[in-house]
């Protein structure tokens, strides 16, 4: 069975995806990708945009950190660990296990 926490701490197994009410959107106004939600809108560089379009709930933290390593000359580790629990700490970001 699988089951979905918002608010844990996220290890290297975990399978991030995007909380259900939350879209990214391309602001051609900005020229940037945003993250919407009801609540908020939060601006992306690429780096961010890079690991939120890898975020599908399939892939772990680590495939991520290993597909981003291998598309950017330095991706330090923990990156993406640390992008990834800031979202799901202001509930953009949601964990699945199993």
């Amino acid at each position: 069975m699988r089951s979905t926490r918002r608010m844990e701490i996220v290890d290297d197994a975990a399978r991030p995806r995007l909380a259900r009410h939350v879209r990214l959107k391309f602001d051609a106004a900005r020229g940037q990708y945003a993250l919407l939600s009801p609540e908020s809108i939060l601006v992306l560089n690429d780096t961010g945009v890079a690991i939120v379009e890898l975020c599908n709930s399939r892939r772990t933290i680590a495939d991520i950190q290993s597909e981003l390593g291998s598309r950017y000359d330095h991706v330090a580790d923990g990156d993406v660990r640390r992008f990834v629990t800031a979202l799901v700490g202001k509930h953009g970001m949601e964990i699945d296990h199993g």
